[in-house]
């Protein structure tokens, strides 16, 4: 199997995961007021340990459910809240891509921890769950889920075919928000800038202008850059999660996924359009 059919795989799943989210809403209907509603938070401490080293897990609250990663899948859930009580639905679903162990059984642990979980508080930029023993199961750290000043390389993008693909080899995708509403990156040959607005979890994005280079390798890069700044037009939404994020058209279907931080400098080779 070659990195890219697995790196397709791997987008199709996650592409299947986002899709049940209604179902999950369904079961939390008791949430609308809760306090945790748009909060995301950074795991700190599992059972009194810290994370198991470069692995990070996250936990994001939405008025119909939860989701987040486990330091190797994404997941998702249902609770309820009343008052500083919480109670987490056992039915946690998750994708179902291999790790090395260690992360495997934190994730494990991770998801003992949370189906465990009784009581809450929430201090400063700090979450602490608690069993019904009132031990403490796990603690948390806000994160930051705003897009300004942040930087992504594309892991994928709608081809405009029904399909998710991963960016050609030897091709770089990037987004750069800027902190002055100004999106701008790679398109694998040109680069591209624009504007952006960002409103809860709903992003606009303005008219896309880009440079005029022609480039001839990787095969395909013109066709994957016109796919590419295409499926950039038609985003409605966004999600960040971490290292994650996901970029959505109005109906929910999955236009861009980008990892955070930028790619290893690359210059490609090509020539000016007439």
């Amino acid at each position: 199997m070659t990195s890219r059919t697995f790196a397709l795989i791997v987008l199709a799943m996650a592409t299947a995961f986002a899709l049940p989210a209604c179902t999950v809403g369904t079961m939390a209907t008791q949430v609308t007021e809760s306090p945790l509603g748009g909060t995301s938070w950074v795991l700190q401490s599992l059972n009194g340990a810290p994370p198991a080293p470069d692995t990070q897990v996250t936990l994001n609250f939405d008025p119909d459910g939860f989701y987040g990663n486990d330091g190797c899948n994404q997941y998702r859930g249902a609770y309820q809240v009343n008052g500083d009580r919480i109670t987490i639905n056992d039915s946690i679903a998750s994708t179902m891509m291999a790790c090395p162990e260690p992360i495997m059984q934190q994730a494990t642990a991770y998801y003992e921890a949370l189906k465990q979980a009784a009581s809450f508080n929430v201090t400063g930029e700090q979450l602490t769950l608690l069993n019904g023993s009132g031990a403490v199961v796990a603690t948390f750290a806000a994160q930051n889920r705003a897009l300004s000043g942040t930087t992504w390389t594309v892991t994928g993008y709608n081809d405009g075919k029904q399909a998710v693909v991963s960016a050609l080899a030897g091709s770089t995708l990037t987004l750069i928000f800027g902190e002055d509403g100004r999106l701008s990156g790679s398109a694998g040959c040109n680069t591209y800038t624009t504007s952006y607005e960002v409103s809860d979890q709903s992003l606009r994005i303005g008219l896309i202008a880009s440079t005029r280079m022609l480039c001839n390798e990787p095969a395909g890069v013109m066709e994957q850059e016109t796919r590419f700044l295409q499926a950039l037009g038609t985003v409605a939404t966004y999600r960040s999660d971490g290292e994650r994020l996901e970029l959505r058209t109005g109906d929910g279907a999955l236009a861009v996924t980008a990892a955070r931080g930028a790619p290893a400098a690359r210059t490609p080779g090509g020539s000016t359009r007439g």
